[in-house]
């Protein structure tokens, strides 16, 4: 069964893609979704720059588990990245640590926010975004903590092309020895084609790893050229220990769907194939990038969205091939949703995503116990009528939490299994 989405988006069109700053609007008399809009006004002991550091006053909180079940969490205070940790899944924390000792301007919002990973010894990681002066330019940097959390590296940048242009939207994977494994979306290859009097859709995909802990990169490389320029993508780790990346890809005819390619090796991508067929053909950027979970049993999980004339809403699909094919989509969620997120662990696997009402920012969740082939009917965990920042889906192992943050209050983890196992009514075959 589908759950069928209103949305109906009117592009404003005044050149190809976000890189001329492409708006893409609700259609009419939706009411336009103010409480979900990640530039909020400071207020309270936010608006005191001379506030110690906390959670409450970012407008983004990463979440992630060690091996332990050691909750860790990752945010943006005053141009500064800080990391704590939590013994009791979030109801107290550690004292914060400072990772880039030197200030600077960090993209804390939305998909442009620090990630955090861990290995299996303990040593942290962590990618963000740093901003430079000319519009639309950034860097991706890296830092590492080998003690637990005590202290980071100085921070470093991953991209070795250094022009001041875009390179953005990073991914952070970590193998089962410590590769340390970052992807992202990169403008080289379009500003070289620029230089050259040639036309270029969109940007390209890079990447580059380290088989070290990150103490040292192999040079950057290049995954695919013409993907779209502001969506997410997203990066795993398969049951051979080799990486597998997912993102929206601009196809040929201008169709804006979703493409993954498994690595044979951690320094060689395979060939790419085409995950989703919605045929969403848009001279725009969507601004909305896929989801992807790889169970222990070596099962793919991906989520996305689509606005195509035929195919509009959230969709799930499964993969028993390694994603050389998936299964039927199931279509999910309601008019206003967005930022699908998907969490596989051992059988189970969970989606959760939010919508605005127009009025609250709800925070939906859906479940499957037998790998994504029935789901339960779709459940609200939560619903707040302040900004909200957008749920993720981590696990310390034995359950899967929703990780989200609501504007100037405290980081929240919410245990999905409060969520009652009800009837199975969405299916998927493969």
């Amino acid at each position: 069964m589908k759950f069928h989405i209103l949305f109906l988006f009117i592009a404003i069109l005044t050149v190809t893609g976000c890189a001329k700053d492409t708006v893409i609007k609700q259609s009419e008399g939706a009411k336009k979704p103010h409480k979900q809009s990640h530039q909020a006004e400071k207020k309270g002991i936010c608006a005191n720059p001379a506030t110690p550091p906390t959670s409450k006053c970012s407008e983004t909180v990463t979440a992630a588990f060690d091996r332990k079940g050691t909750l860790w969490i990752a945010w943006v205070n005053n141009d500064h990245i800080y990391v704590q940790f939590s013994l009791d899944k979030g109801i107290s924390f550690s004292a914060p640590v400072k990772v880039n000792p030197v200030a600077e301007p960090v993209a804390a919002q939305g998909e442009s926010r620090p990630k955090i990973k861990l290995d299996a010894q303990g040593n942290i990681y962590l990618t963000w975004v740093l901003t430079l002066d000319k519009k639309r330019s950034t860097y991706i940097r890296f830092s590492r903590s080998s003690d637990g959390g005590k202290h980071f590296s100085d921070p470093v940048t991953v991209n070795d092309n250094l022009e001041i242009i875009r390179h953005r939207f990073d991914s952070l994977a970590i193998g089962k020895n410590g590769e340390v494994f970052i992807a992202w979306l990169d403008a080289r290859d379009g500003e070289a084609a620029k230089k050259a009097g040639q036309d270029f859709k969109g940007l390209s995909l890079y990447y580059a790893w380290s088989d070290d802990g990150g103490k040292h990169f192999y040079p950057n490389k290049e995954i695919a050229a013409h993907t779209c320029e502001c969506c997410r993508l997203d990066t795993a780790v398969n049951k051979t220990n080799t990486p597998v990346v997912i993102w929206r890809h601009i196809f040929e005819g201008g169709i804006r769907d979703h493409a993954i390619v498994n690595f044979k090796n951690w320094n060689t991508p395979d060939e790419i194939t085409r995950l989703s067929h919605e045929n969403w053909q848009i001279d725009a950027c969507p601004h909305h990038g896929p989801g992807l979970s790889i169970s222990d049993t070596g099962s793919y999980h991906s989520v996305w969205f689509s606005n195509s004339p035929t195919k509009q809403g959230l969709f799930y699909a499964y993969s028993k091939s390694s994603g050389k094919n998936f299964s039927e989509p199931v279509n999910f969620g309601n008019a206003g949703a967005s930022h699908p997120h998907v969490l596989a662990l051992g059988r189970q696997v969970n989606i959760a995503w939010r919508e605005f009402d127009g009025n609250n920012n709800i925070i939906w969740v859906m479940k499957s116990a037998d790998e994504g082939k029935t789901w339960t009917k779709p459940e609200a965990l939560a619903k707040t009528a302040e900004t909200a920042d957008d749920p993720f889906l981590v696990s310390d192992g034995q359950k899967i939490y929703v990780s989200w943050q609501v504007q100037q209050q405290n980081f929240r983890l919410n245990p999905v299994d409060e969520i009652k196992m009800t009837q199975k009514v969405a299916h998927s075959e493969q």
